[in-house]
């Protein structure tokens, strides 16, 4: 079952990653803008109706843009998963990243025009906010990667194998949890006009699987340096998740914060396996 599974992942991953869907991606990203910018102008000249307020603001097809930006990363976030439980945990924040640059420009869809500027604005103040907190994380986060070292839970072939296939069945079942989510958030938009991005819940559905890795992880070694990383990088996808639930200041303190948090554990983990190996 595990090869079945694993297969399938595999295919699929390949499949995501290939130039032809990157391509396709990009154009569709491409199209969507413009698409968003056409139909404001209809929109602005009444040649087409909608009763949603949403797309009376004149930059709402940046924060659409950005919104599916956001999508197509966070399907990719699955993908690592199976590569390294660190190199996952840094992508959820390079995610967080885009969705603080994503907040910026949704800040900048509240303006309704250029005249409204100021600098005691409301939607400007938390944009250089988002726009620091994006650019704080992105900073730390490429410091995590530079220091990151990837050590095999264990040196058995077969049970490192055997580990490597969990991850990619707990991947998968992340992808069908992601097209729920997106099929959910589409019916909403329907019914009430509003389209609200869940990636709260799925945040929340990481922080299981995560600890779910962690808790099998124990079958193959229970080496307090190991299992003490795999906790922490659950903790820091925790901090992730409250970040969402607070306001625009407490959310962006709280989210680099958890990038420090990263930076530190990989630092000390790097620094205490060195000595170990040196005895």
């Amino acid at each position: 079952m595990e090869n079945i599974f694993s297969k399938l992942y595999d295919m699929i991953k390949g499949l995501w990653e290939s130039k032809v869907i990157k391509r396709h991606v990009s154009n569709f990203l491409v199209i969507s803008f413009i698409g968003g910018v056409i139909l404001y102008i209809l929109l602005a000249f009444n040649l087409f109706t909608i009763k949603n307020d949403f797309f009376n603001h004149p930059f709402f097809a940046i924060e659409i843009s950005f919104t599916l930006l956001l999508i197509f990363e966070l399907f990719s976030l699955i993908f690592v998963l199976p590569r390294s439980v660190s190199r996952s945990n840094s992508k959820q924040y390079e995610i967080l990243s885009l969705i603080f640059l994503r907040s910026g420009f949704k800040e900048f869809s509240h303006i309704n025009s250029f005249s409204e500027w100021s600098l005691q604005s409301e939607p400007l103040v938390n944009m250089f906010v988002y726009g620091a907190g994006g650019l704080f994380i992105f900073i730390i986060i490429n410091f995590s990667y530079r220091f990151e070292k990837h050590i095999k839970i264990t040196s058995v072939e077969d049970e490192q194998t055997s580990f490597i296939a969990f991850k990619k069945t707990i991947s998968l079942l992340l992808l069908i949890a992601f097209i729920v989510i997106g099929l959910l958030d589409i019916k909403h938009l329907f019914e009430t006009g509003i389209y609200n991005q869940s990636f709260e819940t799925f945040y929340t559905i990481l922080i299981f699987s995560d600890i779910l890795i962690v808790l099998y992880a124990l079958r193959y070694s229970s080496d307090y340096l190991r299992i003490f990383r795999y906790s922490a990088f659950v903790l820091a996808t925790i901090f992730i998740r409250i970040s969402f639930s607070l306001k625009t200041h407490e959310s962006v303190v709280i989210g680099i914060a958890g990038a420090l948090f990263v930076l530190l554990l990989t630092s000390a983990y790097n620094y205490f396996l060195q000595k170990i190996d040196q005895k």
